[in-house]
């Protein structure tokens, strides 16, 4: 049995997928609820679930329908260790998806458009924003370029306005700000900082 989540911004956001018996499937949205989904958050280490989504709200996935009227209670280890039935009435549009709590999305607000602007995260719920003090060109190329707009000309600062703080260093190009090293809401490196901002070039 192996778990993934797949059509989301990260990989602890996404239609629920499984393999048995080396063929992958999905499950069905019958009685899917957030105890379901908690099970699942747990299980790939993506720490809670925020929603449990249904009507195939990542896209409709393909191949087998595994699971229907699952019934986890919350605590179980593994989403095959949860009551459920193998035979289904279900089509693709009824896949089950999840959101969970260490799933980081990015937003860039009060610029000229979305390739401008303060940095934003959401993370376990909320929109936090960044500090400056490891922002350098590295981070912020690979926020423009996960944004889709092209490399970063300017990283002008803002103020923190929100509840939360997030830290990010990448010492490489990588695919996302949550693969590089990141810490939230630690007092000590974000002292004195201003909110990380960016202007990408938008192309």
């Amino acid at each position: 049995h192996r778990l993934q989540l797949a059509g989301g911004r990260s990989r602890c956001e996404g239609r629920v997928e499984m393999e048995q018996a080396g063929q992958w499937g999905t499950v069905c949205d019958d009685a899917w609820d957030l105890a379901d989904a908690n099970v699942v958050c747990r299980q790939l280490r993506c720490g809670w679930a925020l929603h449990a989504r249904d009507n195939a709200s990542f896209g409709r996935g393909s191949g087998l329908i595994l699971r229907d009227d699952v019934s986890c209670k919350g605590h179980e280890d593994h989403l095959w260790d949860c009551p459920a039935t193998q035979k289904h009435d279900c089509s693709h549009k009824e896949d089950a998806g999840v959101v969970c709590s260490e799933h980081q999305q990015w937003q860039l607000s009060g610029g000229r458009d979305g390739c401008a602007g303060r940095v934003e995260v959401f993370f376990r719920g909320t929109w936090s924003t960044v500090c400056d003090s490891t922002w350098y060109e590295m981070e912020a190329s690979v926020l423009c370029h996960m944004l889709g707009c092209g490399p970063p000309i300017e990283r002008p600062s803002f103020n923190h306005t929100l509840p939360g703080k997030m830290l990010y260093e990448c010492t490489s190009p990588q695919p996302s700000l949550a693969h590089c090293k990141w810490t939230y809401n630690k007092a000590a490196p974000c002292h004195q900082s201003r909110a990380a901002g960016v202007i990408c070039n938008g192309m």
